[in-house]
């Protein structure tokens, strides 16, 4: 790390930074140890914690785990379920019995929208997908959002049918519910409503249209798709297309954030991500 700081002419105050290698980490027996009794009624053996506890991705993520690092961002140089499965691995779900999901944030024409899930549960459930539109909610009271929640898929209040959009429609009664009965949500101002379309959602003039006194249609800024087909096509399209600057996925439904980087990842990104981060870290 100091070598490649130095080639980029960045001065590094090792008093103020601590630079970690995981091997020879006084962390690293612990660890190892820690991961071997949280794993191995999943069979993992003492020697492949040791071996898995080495890679920077679980080390940090264990790192996390103590309390020794609010947060964690990884991804510029590792695959997402590189960065994804030591989360779900290791650190526990915030609330009991419920899922963990993914949120990312996409700026366009300087407004932000919170889109998930867009990268962790491929078919959600009506439950899962109401724990998903929830959590990414209250993430965006987090970062200064008033949040307007839409539960999207292809019909708008009964236009069409099909499982899926009983699907949904059960995902935003389920919703609807906890905002009501759960103090977890106790003055966060959330407004929720579904099934909606993307336009419905996103189009005054349509949502006003085909959903005609929604508190959300037209309005919305948190999206909650049906599906991660659906999530992660619709966010790459907006990115690619609209020019739109997208920071995550980041993990929601956990005790503590782990957030992912694409190997693409400039330097902007990077510290946008870490910002992000941080803010989720406050308690």
């Amino acid at each position: 790390v100091l070598e490649t700081a130095m080639r980029a002419g960045v001065e590094i105050d090792t008093e103020k930074i601590n630079i970690i290698d995981p091997v020879n980490s006084p962390y690293y027996e612990d660890f190892a140890k820690t991961f071997y009794e949280l794993r191995k009624n999943k069979g993992i053996t003492e020697e492949a914690a040791h071996d898995t506890v080495a890679d920077v991705s679980y080390f940090g993520t264990m790192m996390v785990q103590i309390g020794d690092a609010d947060g964690m961002v990884s991804g510029a140089n590792h695959s997402t379920a590189d960065t994804v499965r030591p989360a779900l691995q290791i650190i526990k779900s915030a609330k009991k019995g419920a899922s963990v999901s993914s949120l990312l944030i996409l700026v366009h024409n300087d407004k932000p929208y919170i889109l998930a899930d867009c990268a962790i549960i491929i078919d959600p459930t009506d439950k899962e997908m109401a724990d998903t539109a929830l959590e990414a909610a209250k993430n965006a009271v987090k970062f200064g959002m008033e949040p307007k929640v839409a539960m999207l898929t292809f019909s708008t209040k009964g236009s069409g049918k099909g499982d899926q959009v009983d699907k949904v429609r059960r995902a935003t009664e389920i919703a609807l519910e906890a905002l009501k009965n759960d103090p977890d949500y106790n003055g966060l101002n959330i407004k929720l409503d579904g099934e909606l379309q993307a336009d419905a959602a996103l189009d005054a003039v349509v949502g006003a249209k085909k959903a005609p006194g929604s508190e959300v249609a037209g309005k919305a800024n948190v999206l909650v798709f049906p599906d991660l087909a659906s999530g992660n096509i619709s966010y790459k399209m907006l990115q690619r297309i609209c020019g739109g600057e997208a920071y995550g996925p980041m993990l929601q439904g956990l005790n503590a954030p782990v957030n992912d980087l694409s190997r693409g990842a400039l330097v902007e990104d990077i510290v946008g991500m870490i910002a992000i981060t941080c803010i989720q870290a406050q308690k």
